[in-house]
């Protein structure tokens, strides 16, 4: 009797250790996996010479908070709130292609130089993504239920709304007011080191 559970014992002890070496022998030989770039590089289509001088950029953040109801239905049933964190920049600029006939009076005897300078503009908002995300969604039980068998959401009204929210933001910063002034200051400086000297700057 003795002998037989010894012999039971020891054939335990040899499935173990086989299903060890099994495993450690799986381990080994898995194949690894590769990752091969097999992307084209990047092709030049155009060259645009740039006429704008940007004198001023703003950072923003913004909460985008959008919530769809659907009538006379409880939230907790129907209906979606979302809560969308975007970050991203604006750029104020002075576009020298608009420069009218006049913009630039020069005064060779005095050496003086008198300028007219078009308004700035501010430049479409440009969002990081790596700091714009998807910060809460609060969905009732049917649409959470509609989440599990349809396609992924899609998150470009949340995109174009933080883009028309942080815009909005620039146009009441003083962006352009500032970029207006950077730009003079630019344009000072450089007829200061030609020998002339700025007697006025106005826009038209």
């Amino acid at each position: 009797m003795r002998k037989k559970w010894i012999g039971s014992v020891a054939v335990i002890v040899l499935v173990v250790a086989a299903g060890a070496v099994g495993i450690g022998a799986a381990g080994w030989f898995k194949p690894g996996t590769d990752t091969v770039d097999r992307s084209q590089p990047a092709v030049l289509q155009a060259v645009r010479d740039l006429s704008e001088y940007h004198a001023a950029a703003g950072d923003y953040q913004v909460v985008v908070d959008i919530e769809k109801d659907v009538k006379y239905v409880p939230a907790e049933i129907a209906g979606e709130r979302t809560l969308f964190v975007a970050a991203g920049s604006v750029d104020a600029f002075v576009d020298f292609r608009g420069l009218a006939d006049n913009a630039l009076t020069v005064d060779q005897q005095a050496k003086t130089v008198q300028l007219r300078l078009p308004k700035a503009q501010l430049s479409k908002p440009n969002l990081d993504n790596e700091r714009s995300y998807l910060y809460r969604q609060d969905r009732g039980l049917f649409d959470q239920l509609s989440a599990l068998v349809s396609a992924p959401q899609d998150q470009r009204e949340f995109y174009v709304a933080a883009e028309q929210r942080i815009s909005e933001a620039a146009q009441k910063s003083g962006l352009t007011q500032r970029a207006e002034k950077n730009t003079l200051a630019m344009l000072t400086g450089m007829f200061t080191a030609l020998g002339y000297r700025v007697v006025q700057a106005q826009q038209p």
